[in-house]
C-alpha cells in the first residue's frame, strides 16, 4: 500500500476512534446524571427503554472500536490492507467503504456463504 494511502486512512480510523470513545464517555456521563425515580410508571418505562437502546447501540459501537484498533495495530505491523485468510491485497475502493475490513471481498462474500449455511449472522 502506498505510504499517502496509508497515512489517510490512519487518520480516519484515528478520528473514527477518537468519535467512538467520546461517545461512549458521554454516554456514560449521561446515564450517571440520570435521576431513574420518575413517579409516573410510563415515564419510568419509556427512560429505561431509552437507557436499554443507548447501550445497545454503545455495545455495537465497543464492537467497532476494537475492530478500529485492531486495525490501526496491523498498520504498526505493516499488515494493513491484507486480507487475513488468503493473504492478498484488500482493494483500496474496499478499504474505502470499510477501513476496518480485515478480508478481501471474495474471502468475506465466502465467509458469509459459509455463515448463512449453518444460519449464523457474521459480525
Amino acid at each position: 500500500m502506498h505510504p499517502d494511502d496509508l497515512d489517510y486512512f490512519r487518520k480516519n480510523l484515528e478520528a473514527l476512534l477518537y468519535d467512538l470513545q467520546r461517545q461512549a464517555n458521554d454516554t456514560v456521563i449521561s446515564l450517571r446524571e440520570i435521576q431513574g425515580n420518575e413517579p409516573d410508571p410510563l415515564d419510568r418505562a419509556a427512560v429505561d427503554a431509552e437507557n436499554n437502546f443507548r447501550l445497545r447501540i454503545r455495545g455495537r459501537e465497543s464492537i467497532l472500536i476494537n475492530k478500529v484498533q485492531k486495525s490501526l495495530e496491523a498498520m504498526e505491523e505493516g499488515e494493513y490492507g491484507i486480507c487475513e485468510d488468503c493473504g492478498g491485497d484488500i482493494s483500496i475502493a474496499r478499504l474505502h467503504a470499510r477501513p476496518v475490513a480485515s478480508r478481501c471481498i471474495r474471502c468475506k462474500t465466502k465467509q458469509e456463504q459459509r455463515a448463512r449455511a449453518v444460519g449464523y449472522q457474521t459480525p
